[in-house]
């Protein structure tokens, strides 16, 4: 892979929403990862790029990282939280104005809609993998969600 694909590749990544990208042509392979900024950096995320041969940078000590946030969705039964399959924006509904797919109190089955996650410009729609009532939506409308975020809850 040459050096300006690379580059087009770091600069896409640093200035859109994903969090990580990973490009496999041929036998050459290259995994970018963007992380946030931190307190102290400067204003522009920080991009780390890893090609096939190489060792990525250390991770971060313990004494460096921030203390573990609370986890909204540990308090409840495995299997009962819906999490984000995947990184996009979180919708409640499926158009602006529009009633949202389910509410807090609604029976939900497997199948059933609960919510979008718009992701590279394609909706998704997210299903409720067991049946029973949403006791809780543990997200904002339009809010950004990471891979394996807490959604809702159903018991």
């Amino acid at each position: 892979m040459d050096l300006r694909k690379l580059k087009t590749l770091i600069d896409l990544v640093a200035e859109s929403g994903i969090a990580e990208i990973e490009v496999t042509e041929g036998e050459d392979k290259v995994r970018i990862v963007k992380h946030p900024p931190t307190v102290v950096a400067a204003a522009a995320p920080s991009v780390q790029t890893v090609v096939a041969g190489t060792a990525p940078a250390p991770p971060p000590t313990a004494a460096t990282l921030p203390p573990p946030a609370a986890d909204p969705a540990a308090e409840y039964a495995p299997g009962s939280v819906v999490k984000s399959p995947m990184v996009g924006t979180f919708y409640r509904s499926p158009s602006p104005g529009a009633k949202a797919f389910v509410e807090v109190g609604q029976s939900v089955k497997p199948g059933d809609t609960l919510c979008i996650i718009e992701a590279m410009k394609l909706l998704n729609e997210i299903e409720a993998e067991v049946a029973g009532e949403v006791k809780e939506v543990l997200v904002e409308n339009g809010q950004p969600v990471e891979y394996g975020q807490p959604l809702f809850v159903i018991g």
